[in-house]
């Protein structure tokens, strides 16, 4: 087990996430009470509706290393609309809103794993998780009966939203914390960057 005080640095958790306008943020967040309510999983109530990019742990210590990086890849990168459209699941345990505009999305990715992921890499137990199938989780570690009436009504269910995403939030929270904090949010400016391959070493 990897200790938060390790050697005396502190952990954390981070996500990189998009996060919809506020009127889009609403209605999701509606599908998810919805969801919490009717199948018991207040979980799904907790976090605020986000599609995340990569989930990673770090020493608090690289934070700012880290962010000085994020920023030049946000500077670099053009806003994008993003259309969610109906419910998709990951069977036995997850249901979410399909992304189905993925393509921006899975470019960002791999643009924040090519220039990021040295940073984000806390030890050879512990790599970033990159995530290349985009979506927006509704309700996730369901028990199958949760999973299973649940799925049976989303399936037929339908929902439709769009945003124009102009920028990424870097989320933090000790480990153990339910909650995470904005550490940062970094704007979309598509201005044309140069990253110099020293700056990686």
């Amino acid at each position: 087990m990897l200790r938060d005080k390790l050697a005396g640095y502190r952990v954390n958790e981070y996500l990189l996430v998009l996060q919809p306008n506020e009127e889009l943020e609403k209605k999701i967040q509606g599908v998810k009470e919805d969801f919490a309510d009717k199948y018991k999983m207040n979980s799904a109530k907790w976090s605020r509706p986000h599609i995340t990019l990569v989930n990673f742990l770090q020493y608090e210590m690289m934070e700012p290393r880290l962010l000085s990086r994020l920023r030049t890849v946000a500077m670099g990168s053009p806003p994008f609309k993003l259309e969610m459209k109906d419910y998709g699941s990951f069977p036995s345990h997850t249901i979410y809103i399909n992304i189905t505009s993925k393509v921006p999305v899975q470019h960002l990715v791999r643009t924040i794993r090519a220039e990021s992921q040295r940073l984000m890499k806390l030890n050879d137990e512990n790599k970033p998780h990159f995530i290349m199938e985009p979506h927006l989780t509704i309700a996730r570690n369901l028990v199958p009966w949760q999973y299973e009436k649940g799925w049976l009504e989303y399936s037929n269910r339908q929902f439709t939203g769009r945003f124009i995403a102009d920028s990424m939030l870097l989320l933090k929270r000790k480990r153990g914390d339910r909650a995470y904090q904005i550490a940062e949010r970094l704007g979309f400016q598509n201005l044309p960057v140069m990253v110099k391959q020293g700056e990686l070493f």
